[in-house]
């Protein structure tokens, strides 16, 4: 009881600086680690789950931090952070639609991106997961790319309300009349950052991250950690 409360209260507490260095070290470690359990599995939710639960153990295992649930819908609400997995083949995941604002002020929260590419050793039977890439994504850069370059377009030709709901029309923008308007206040306001994302529209939104992996390290907000 005693050796239980005092390991807990000496968990480093978890902060953004602390996420990016353990996110460089696990992505190094995993390059270099051999898993029977993932050959011959080709499902990218049971990759993405896999690499997702080992680095949230990681942290588990050195610091203090609120870990996600269904209510929260990303991975660590307390630093407002989502760790995301991909397929170099493919670099894309899903995450949950909230309102057509998210595509042009961005997600609403930062992403961690770990981006793989997958090898199996078939004299083995064992699999490597090589992360190419780690990228942070800050809050303010994960709108959607086209969506946001057209809307500070209209903004430098002096368009108005006007003009921003016929963009969200051609753009398919999921807004009713109502919401549309309210939306293109708020940018008349509140000029918004261009994001670098590619977002779809769907159920769930499909983020798409080539871009994200072109420009990371190039442009304030992308940050390169591997």
């Amino acid at each position: 009881m005693h050796l239980e409360r005092f390991t807990q209260t000496h968990m480093l507490t978890l902060t953004i600086e602390n996420l990016h260095v353990e996110a460089k070290q696990f992505a190094e470690y995993e390059g270099a680690h051999w898993e029977p359990s993932l050959f011959g599995v080709n499902d990218g939710k049971a990759i993405g789950t896999y690499l997702e639960q080992k680095f949230t153990k990681r942290l588990a295992s050195q610091f203090d931090f609120v870990s996600g649930n269904s209510a929260s819908g990303i991975d660590l609400p307390g630093l407002n952070v989502d760790i995301k997995t991909t397929s170099i083949r493919q670099p894309q995941s899903s995450c949950p639609f909230k309102s057509a604002r998210q595509k042009v002020f961005g997600l609403g929260y930062h992403l961690l991106v770990f981006v793989y590419e997958k090898i199996d050793e078939h004299e083995t039977k064992l699999t490597k997961l090589n992360i190419l890439h780690t990228i942070f994504v800050s809050e303010e850069r994960t709108a959607d790319f086209q969506t946001t370059r057209g809307i500070l377009n209209i903004l430098n030709n002096q368009g108005n309300a006007d003009d921003l709901k016929a963009f969200f029309e051609e753009r398919n923008l999921p807004v009713d009349e109502i919401a549309a308007e309210i939306l293109a206040e708020e940018i008349l306001q509140n000029r918004p950052l261009e994001g670098y994302l590619t977002i779809s529209n769907a159920l769930q939104w499909r983020l798409q991250y080539t871009r994200v992996i072109e420009k990371a390290g190039k442009i304030d907000g992308l940050l390169r950690i591997v």
